[in-house]
């Protein structure tokens, strides 16, 4: 069984697709949202395939004293790709802020969720 580990804001009807294609969703929160599972203490135990949010969800604010890699670090660490969610005319400006993130993360405009989600988890 596959999981996908979702920030708040992710859309109800994706996550409702991928259950009926038999892939559990877990909540994760970001540390300041107090939505599910905070993203910092995911492990194996897990078994989260991929975790999906929107790209605000991962930057956190200025005056936190913690950083995007801070906050994705458990994904890093326990090799789950990361499927930000970006416009797709804003790539460049979301990679230029991620660019000492060393996770696997990757961008997708909100258009294409789905396919690339399916590709990544294999279904």
């Amino acid at each position: 069984m596959k999981v996908v580990g979702y920030l708040e804001g992710t859309d109800g009807v994706f996550l409702t697709r991928l259950m009926v294609r038999g892939i559990d969703t877990l909540p994760l929160g970001n540390g300041a949202d107090n939505h599910g599972k905070y993203i910092g203490f995911i492990d194996k135990s897990d078994a989260i395939s991929l975790v999906i949010g929107y790209f605000h969800k991962v930057v956190p604010l200025t005056n936190q004293g913690s950083s995007t890699q801070d906050i994705l670090r458990a994904c890093q660490l326990n090799k789950i790709p990361v499927l930000l969610i970006v416009p797709s005319e804003l790539h460049d400006n979301a990679r230029d802020m991620l660019k000492d993130v060393t996770a696997d993360v990757r961008l997708v405009d909100p258009a294409d969720v789905m396919p690339e989600a399916r590709k990544i988890l294999g279904v």
